[in-house]
């Protein structure tokens, strides 16, 4: 999860302000004891506060390619239909496909037909 930073309960104690940043910078934070993870740092912000924890954390982690779109709509706990209807009020794009790769893909297409 690159996108995420990872503290330790100790850590927290001595780098709270980095958890701070974080949030700020729309970063989310994974706080762990003993290894084990207890807290999820959600970034309080107008995407939080308009479709709630769920959609957010999962518009997130869809969004930098921490999850598939099928675990993001298990996480915001719709089906994928409905989880392409929040995605449509979004900027983030459903499908991660280079250009090049679609105009190559196309010519190998009508190539073989």
């Amino acid at each position: 999860m690159s996108d995420v930073d990872v503290f330790s309960a100790r850590d927290l104690r001595n780098n709270s302000g980095q958890l701070i940043k974080d949030a700020e910078k729309g970063r989310l934070s994974l706080i762990t004891k003993h290894g084990v993870p207890i807290v999820l740092a959600v970034p309080f912000d107008s995407q939080l506060l308009n479709l709630g924890v769920n959609k957010s954390l999962a518009l997130h982690l869809f969004e930098k390619k921490v999850i598939t779109l099928s675990q993001a709509a298990k996480i915001a706990k719709l089906s994928i239909d409905e989880f392409l209807e929040v995605l449509k009020e979004t900027d983030i794009d459903v499908v991660d496909y280079p250009e090049s790769e679609v105009d190559t893909d196309l010519k190998n297409i009508l190539d073989n037909e």
